[in-house]
């Protein structure tokens, strides 16, 4: 949330040449975690001497993938807003999709980190895209939430000829992205978060939220201490602005009627702690939310680098999409 993690944050470029993970023929359970370390200080050591791989994030496309890049999705102020799409080629029937958030402290990363999970996903049968939205150094809260939402509303609207299911999209981040993802998931159709980038008439609902080690309580101390925070948030310091941080802080929207949602946290982030997924499971659980938490111990933030952990969020993700949008396309690797 405020700096780069121990090990991952200061490594993406080297991850563009990682570890190669084959595609995921089948699976009769979901894959476990390995296990993990006492502290970031321990990963980043382990990383430093070789011991702990990171996958390659600039996979090849497979021949049964369609891409198409730098489609204009709508327009943040005077900004053109531009996603990469993925997806399953000659699929005959509408099928489910996932709109990507990538991470790096609203102020920071681009769409191209999540190539990777977008491919993954084409692979196994969903449509897929990897959104760009306005950065802090463009534009304060609420303009990235504001941009994740037209891209939701710009996917629906264009459902037909992108082979889409209209009802059945559903978002997913890490980092400054899940807590993008929560806030489109959470706060459907909020006049004040919904902006003016397009196709305004369309919903922005979504129908499944997975969250990777996000943050979603801005209002607590170890957030609004945080120089990323305050400058996401207009440059307010909490005791000028405390409900600034309140509408930008997911748990303050969750209600009843909210989209299932999928944690995804390592035990020893120093980044994002911990106790924002718990302060989460609570809102979710009071509120009589679906959900799924699933805590990995031992691991820090941008934990699914590494080979195994990703295998075992990658398969998680599958199985939560596959059971709250139903079934993606017949893949390459045949799974339905």
């Amino acid at each position: 949330m405020a700096r780069p993690c121990a090990l991952f944050g200061a490594v993406i470029v080297t991850a563009m040449s990682g570890v190669f993970l084959p595609p995921i023929v089948a699976f009769a359970e979901v894959p476990p975690a390995p296990p993990g370390f006492a502290n970031e200080d321990e990963v980043k050591q382990a990383y430093l001497s070789g011991k702990l791989k990171i996958i390659n994030l600039a996979i090849d496309v497979p021949e049964t993938v369609s891409v198409k890049k730098d489609i204009e999705y709508g327009k943040g102020g005077t900004i053109p807003l531009k996603l990469d799409l993925y997806s399953p080629k000659d699929h005959a029937k509408p099928v489910p999709a996932v709109i990507f958030i990538h991470g790096g402290a609203w102020k920071g990363g681009y769409r191209q980190m999540y190539h990777y999970y977008c491919t993954k996903f084409a692979e196994h049968g969903y449509v897929a895209a990897t959104i760009s939205y306005r950065l802090t150094s463009d534009a304060p809260f609420p303009a990235a939430v504001e941009d994740a939402k037209c891209a939701v509303r710009w996917m629906r609207a264009n459902a037909e000829k992108l082979g889409v299911d209209p009802n059945k999209i559903g978002v997913a981040g890490g980092s400054a992205g899940g807590h993008l993802s929560m806030m489109v998931g959470y706060a459907p159709d909020t006049p004040e978060l919904e902006g003016t980038g397009g196709h305004g008439d369309v919903t922005s609902r979504v129908g499944a939220v997975v969250n990777l080690y996000g943050p979603t309580d801005l209002t607590t101390e170890f957030a609004r201490s945080k120089r990323d925070v305050i400058r996401f948030l207009q440059d307010k310091p909490f005791d000028q602005g405390a409900e600034l941080y309140q509408l930008a802080s997911p748990i303050t929207h969750v209600t009843k009627d909210d989209p299932p949602t999928l944690i995804l946290h390592g035990s020893i982030d120093d980044t994002v702690p911990i106790d924002q997924a718990e302060l989460l499971v609570e809102a979710l659980k009071k509120n009589g939310v679906d959900y799924e938490y699933d805590r990995v111990e031992g691991w820090p933030h941008a934990m699914d680098l590494e080979p195994d952990v990703n295998r075992h969020c990658l398969v998680r993700m599958f199985e939560f999409f596959e059971k709250h949008l139903g079934q993606p396309a017949e893949s390459a690797n045949g799974k339905n």
